[in-house]
């Protein structure tokens, strides 16, 4: 019975609520089955199997004074009783469960066709128990109540070794369960220690109060189990089992949480209305000047208020990634829309770039300080970077300055010369192509090239090279470019402070 725990599964434990009275456990099977009629969920019933002629010590087997063989034995059936109720239990539709606490009782869960196991707190690492309980083609649930983290691990390795489907029950084994020491969080430490495992929540507390379930639901439970029960005028509760009523509200809370916990697959698309919303308050963008036809609109020409008109190019959409170009003139303070615009996105290309120099850094073992700042020089536009560009990352710069310098595989930087600053190229991995005032050298892995002031250079890799930069203070406006094109282009440059990994 694969996929038994991927949707929904309530377990009702009638345990020895029949009483030992096989009339009235058929009643409560009835009763029960009705209060799960409408609601949505798999459904499981599970009775407990002890075989008393040898799970009880010959020497006490009369003894009254214990209570636990005291309330077995008196709520004992006869085997043609288990199989009526079982029976019962698949007429109405429920899934078979049972648990055994002795190996005898395996034999008669399967002889009685139980679908799914169930393996108790106190019987979690009974070896040989588990060991009989393997051998069955059967789906395992085990509570796990009082069992500590090195003993789960070891009977989920037992498990999973000899390919079991099974889940694990968060259980807290006192009856009733204060709300204080309900340890709900145990379901997240479950969760992230086996995060294949399908986890449940097996129910203690005062019957009456239904937010445990709603919150095991949120922390991500498939499985949920609560002892139940129907009293009469014969037959009290005991302070932890569940009336009809009270299972009733358990579902309706159970069924509500679901709801407004939604989906688990990915992020949740936003609704209609809450787009329409979210747009309404957005501020669009509104010119602040006449921008003419094919000009490229900049941070300058714009400026963002409220109201937004349908079609606007919001605050939101506004990015150093994208670029806006005028389709048609846009007058002083006319919106900026979606289609009197044309948007070119770069962010795909500048990720590309930024994993290409990641690449080269790690083959050529170089160590770049965090929050080292990265700027991409396409001088010609990002769209002929591989050709003409490079990119720089600034160590430091103070009096003194240090970039790496990243010239990846057949690209080229053109010439310039600085006024200010005085540099020193020291090649830390590939070949460096470099001209100085019209000279051509080639520098390897080591090598040290000194750039004066005023001297024109440019340089080149074939197979790409990294660089330290060392100078003088690098200043903003101290490149002069033989190519006055580039030092016309002001969006030449793409910053980025977090790239590393």
């Amino acid at each position: 019975m694969t996929g038994f725990c991927e949707a929904p599964l309530f377990v009702l434990e009638i345990a020895n609520n029949h009483m030992g009275d096989v009339e009235h456990g058929l009643r409560v099977i009835r009763e029960f089955a009705e209060v799960c009629r409408p609601y949505p969920f798999k459904f499981a019933f599970k009775l407990q199997y002890r075989h008393l002629d040898s799970l009880i010590h010959p020497d006490f087997i009369a003894r009254t004074d214990i209570k636990y063989i005291k309330r077995f034995s008196e709520t004992r059936l006869s085997r043609a009783d288990t199989g009526r109720l079982v029976r019962e239990i698949k007429d109405q539709g429920f899934i078979a469960m049972c648990t055994p606490f002795d190996e005898a009782s395996v034999d008669l869960i399967l002889e009685d066709g139980f679908d799914i196991l169930k393996i108790a707190s106190c019987s979690f690492f009974d070896w040989p128990l588990l060991e009989k309980v393997v051998d069955a083609d059967r789906p395992v649930i085990a509570s796990t109540a009082g069992v500590a983290p090195s003993d789960i691990d070891k009977v989920v390795t037992f498990l999973r070794n000899r390919k079991k489907h099974f889940a694990l029950m968060h259980c807290v084994a006192e009856y009733p369960t204060p709300s204080e020491k309900l340890e709900i969080n145990q379901i997240d430490f479950l969760k992230a220690r086996y995060p294949d495992v399908p986890i449940g929540y097996s129910t203690h507390e005062n019957p009456s109060l239904t937010l445990p379930v709603g919150l095991a639901i949120a922390k991500g439970c498939t499985i949920f189990e609560k002892h139940i029960g129907v009293p009469t005028d014969r037959y009290a509760l005991n302070a932890y089992s569940a009336t009809p009523t009270q299972v009733a509200a358990w579902l309706e809370t159970a069924q509500q949480a679901l709801h407004c916990c939604g989906s688990t697959s990915g992020r949740a698309q936003p609704s209609q209305a809450e787009a329409d919303s979210l747009f309404a308050l957005r501020r669009g963008g509104y010119a602040k000047r006449h921008i003419a036809a094919g000009e490229r609109i900049t941070d300058a020409d714009v400026f963002f208020a409220i109201p937004t008109q349908p079609g606007h190019v919001t605050a939101n959409d506004w990015s150093k990634y994208t670029q806006f170009y005028a389709e048609r003139a846009i007058e002083p303070n006319q919106p900026v829309l979606v289609d009197n615009t044309r948007q070119i996105n770069t962010r795909d290309t500048v990720l590309n770039i930024v994993e290409r120099v990641k690449a080269l850094l790690r083959k050529g073992n170089i160590i770049v300080p965090g929050q080292a700042e990265l700027e991409i020089s396409h001088h010609y536009g990002l769209e002929r970077f591989d050709e003409c560009g490079i990119t720089m990352i600034t160590v430091v710069n103070r009096e003194y300055c240090k970039k790496l310098i990243v010239v990846l595989p057949g690209q080229r930087h053109p010439e310039q010369y600085h006024n200010l600053k005085e540099e020193t190229f020291v090649v830390l991995h590939g070949s460096l192509e470099l001209t100085l005032n019209g000279a051509v050298q080639t520098y390897g892995a080591g090598s040290v090239a000194v750039v004066e002031r005023g001297v024109k250079h440019a340089f080149e890799s074939a197979e790409g090279v990294v660089f330290e930069e060392i100078s003088s203070t690098h200043y903003v406006n101290d490149s002069f470019y033989t190519d006055s094109r580039i030092g016309e282009n002001k969006q030449r440059k793409t910053v980025l402070s977090y790239w590393l990994d």
